[in-house]
């Protein structure tokens, strides 16, 4: 019968953190258990009782100060730009003249920074995949704090790849670094807990944390929309919009059946 053992010995060795390894855990007893992870249509109903984002953004005022303080913009940057021909961070691809998205996320920040009065954190999730060249480029935004890894680096976790026959850790003795594989976004709430930075964040005084994808320039941290979050007592509101026939990718909200809990049903 397939262990865990051999992956989360692999894990420590390599100086994975324990919230990263009990995730993997959790990921690997699901696939020995044949657990498909399929969600049918006959399981769920349609989300249809969703805020409007007009609705509340023209009903509530503006965050003050405090409550801007309290946040910070994480931006999910560990995936790499292969399909649109980069070699690279996806968040180092130019989009507009010489700019890259990464430069827009700056500006994006420094411009809350002055209309709020306030020093709003950025944090980067990067990857083993993409962490040196975005820092690299960050050197040009030093003298305003942003090329100091310590300050803007959160290391997303790396996990064992797992080979098909017999389900063990795949070893690929002359390139290590090939045994290896970015575990995705859901990695962000292990890697907050296991680098240390929730605890870091808190101590700050951080109770917000606006999340999106680096390359997703149109999501932004607005201040009518954290005043609602911060009086509404939600642990977690995410922003969604209605679905084309272009975004048959991409995830969507449902109702569960079973207990009405909304749940995210990706593709």
């Amino acid at each position: 019968m397939s262990t865990f053992t051999p992956f989360a010995e692999k894990m420590k060795s390599a100086g994975v953190s324990a919230a990263a390894v009990n995730a993997f855990s959790r990921c690997y007893e699901a696939l020995v258990s044949n657990h498909s992870g399929m969600i049918p249509e006959t399981d769920i109903l349609p989300a249809d009782q969703v805020e409007d984002w007009q609705d509340i953004t023209a009903s509530t005022p503006a965050a003050d100060k405090d409550l801007i303080s309290r946040c910070v913009c994480i931006k999910l940057n560990g995936g790499l730009g292969t399909s649109m021909g980069l070699q690279k961070a996806k968040s180092l691809l130019k989009i507009k003249g010489e700019d890259t998205f990464l430069d827009l996320i700056v500006r994006q920040v420094k411009h809350l920074r002055s209309i709020s009065g306030t020093p709003v954190r950025l944090l980067l999730m990067n990857s083993f995949s993409t962490s040196a060249d975005t820092l690299a480029y960050l050197e040009k935004y030093a003298a305003d704090g942003f090329a100091d890894p310590a300050q803007v680096e959160l290391m997303q976790n790396r996990v064992p790849k797992i080979l098909a026959d017999g389900l063990s850790p795949a070893s690929c003795p002359e390139q290590p670094e090939l045994e290896w594989c970015p575990p995705g976004h859901g990695d962000l709430y292990p890697a907050l807990l296991g680098s240390g930075w929730l605890d870091r964040l808190l101590a700050d005084g951080v109770k917000y944390a606006f999340v999106s994808n680096s390359d997703n320039l149109g999501a932004q941290l607005d201040m009518n929309f954290l005043r609602w979050f911060a009086e509404s007592g939600a642990p977690f509101v995410m922003e969604v919009t209605r679905r084309t026939e272009a975004d048959r990718k991409g995830g969507h909200l449902a109702v569960r059946k079973s207990d009405g809990q909304l749940i995210l049903r990706e593709g």
